[in-house]
């Protein structure tokens, strides 16, 4: 029987975290990884840009929290993973540093040259975390191997599917919030690019959902399993019909989706050798750590609420016509 005790709760919880993470961080990756397909020329790039820009980083805190999180709540899974995963977490930190110093050095140089740098940063910077993330995540489901640290056994199968799951997931998420919080031109090449990107999206994560549940998931798994493959495909639904808002809606279902079934999977162990229970800090530390997440995290929910509504206005990269 299913006994929901602190150790149990701080697993929900990181998974949670992760779900944010992934749910937020994952169109600015995907708004990213559109800047060479979307972005034709300065006034589409910078539109682009501007979407995520008040936003962006404020969505990478949920990554910290997260990390913070296992360190205090599993410090045993902690050590494991950042020590099995020292290659792949420090490439999604690099990536991730050249994404944030090209977005905010973009505008310090006036020059056609130091903007395409930029711009090279930031698709590497969008590019490289999704595929990384995939395959992390689909082999902790799957399995840490003790050789792990030396990367090359990640490159399983299952695990590039993952890549590819988190790839085109993503860059369809990112291309539902363009169209979102854009106007003109760039949202009609958004919404051609999205439905080309929703049937990959569909292949990809369909066949990573599938194997995940059939090969590693439990029965109260399939309700995550359902609710993603249902999320695409209304989605892709929604996006046909123009419902910019349900559209991206149904792609953050699909992103808590897959997360959750991914932890799901995993539970309860955490590592090769390693569950929940074994890796978990003392009961008084968890009991700090609730209360502490129980007061803390309504109001950094709510000031993340309040940035998207203030920011909420679509943006045009067309040219102002002249009176």
């Amino acid at each position: 029987m299913f006994e929901l005790d602190l150790p149990t709760l701080w697993f929900i919880l990181i998974g949670f975290l992760f779900s944010g993470y992934f749910l937020l961080e994952g169109f600015d990756f995907g708004v990213g990884m559109l800047l060479p397909f979307l972005g034709s020329d300065e006034h589409k790039r910078s539109a682009m840009i501007s979407t995520i820009g008040p936003v962006w980083d404020g969505n990478e805190v949920w990554l910290i929290t997260a990390g913070g999180s296992i360190f205090a709540a599993f410090p045993m899974w902690y050590a494991d993973m950042f020590s099995g995963y020292y290659v792949p977490l420090f490439l999604i930190l690099l990536a991730l540093i050249i994404r944030a110093v090209s977005i905010e050095w973009r505008g310090k140089v006036d020059t056609r040259k130091w903007r395409q740098w930029c711009d090279s940063g930031i698709v590497l910077g969008s590019w490289l975390p999704p595929a990384i993330w995939g395959v992390a995540i689909a082999n902790l489901v799957r399995g840490v191997p003790d050789n792990a640290s030396r990367v090359y056994p990640l490159f399983n199968v299952y695990g590039l599917v993952g890549a590819l799951a988190f790839i085109f997931v993503f860059i369809f998420h990112g291309a539902l919030f363009i169209r979102l919080k854009t106007s003109g031109s760039l949202r009609v090449n958004a919404r051609k690019l999205a439905s080309i990107f929703a049937g990959l999206s569909i292949l990809f994560d369909g066949i990573f959902v599938l194997w995940t549940q059939l090969s590693f998931g439990e029965k109260t798994t399939w309700g995550w399993t359902v609710l993603a493959a249902a999320g695409l495909i209304l989605a892709l639904v929604s996006a046909h019909r123009d419902r910019d808002g349900w559209a991206f809606f149904f792609t953050c279902v699909t992103i808590v989706s897959v997360t959750g079934l991914a932890f799901g999977a995993m539970f309860p162990t955490l590592w090769t050798g390693l569950d929940v229970w074994d890796a978990s800090s003392s009961r008084y530390t968890l009991t700090v750590l609730t209360w502490c997440a129980a007061f803390g995290t309504p109001f950094v929910v709510m000031y993340q609420a309040w940035t998207y509504w203030i920011f909420r206005k679509r943006i045009t990269a067309d040219p102002v016509p002249s009176e």
